[in-house]
């Protein structure tokens, strides 16, 4: 499946915000400087104010956001038009920076926050109507619980990162490694 250059970026820019706040606990987004890099990484546009309260908004998305990784695909459409819903979204096609024509359901200068969920919840229409809700999933690592999109064509991601894909791909070389080191005796014999 290939979505939109935009959807792609959303399920994307969704993921790693919900990400920040680590299955450890630990939490990446603490202050207005990583809000700054978060909207920078992701290219965020629009109006800021980089100020406390927009970063509070921001870290208040996360559970909601985080919920279109848990939901079946009706729950997932509700929390859509709730969504939608309470930010008064008003779809319309833009054209700047490098994106080409792509949607925009916010004002520009409407808060981050508002902004972020606007375009988490179009990104989810999109993967709830070309029905590729299985696109969503948690790391298979055992010690991560992030969320992930796979937009392989194969359907092949299964870690949010190559840290932790590394990790088991280390782990599991190490248990092999193990259990010749482990054979080898018998095979003397």
């Amino acid at each position: 499946m290939h979505f939109a250059h935009d959807t792609e970026a959303a399920l994307q820019g969704t993921a790693a915000l919900v990400n920040t706040l680590g299955s450890d606990g630990e939490d990446t987004l603490t202050t207005v400087a990583e809000l700054d890099d978060f909207t920078r990484t992701w290219q965020w546009t629009g109006s800021r104010t980089h100020d406390r309260a927009e970063l509070d908004a921001v870290r208040a998305l996360r559970p909601t956001l985080h919920r279109f990784w848990d939901l079946d695909e009706a729950g997932v459409a509700q929390l859509v038009n709730t969504l939608l819903a309470q930010a008064r979204a008003l779809p319309r096609l833009v054209d700047h920076d490098h994106w080409g024509w792509h949607l925009h359901a916010t004002a520009d200068d409407a808060p981050l926050a508002t902004r972020m969920v606007v375009e988490a919840a179009m990104a989810m229409i999109d993967v709830v109507r070309s029905g590729e809700l299985d696109r969503l999933s948690r790391c298979e690592a055992d010690d991560c619980e992030d969320v992930l999109v796979d937009l392989t064509r194969n359907r092949s991601r299964r870690f949010c990162s190559t840290t932790c894909g590394n990790r088991v791909a280390a782990a599991a070389y190490r248990e092999r490694q193990a259990a010749r080191g482990a054979a080898s005796p018998e095979e003397a014999e």
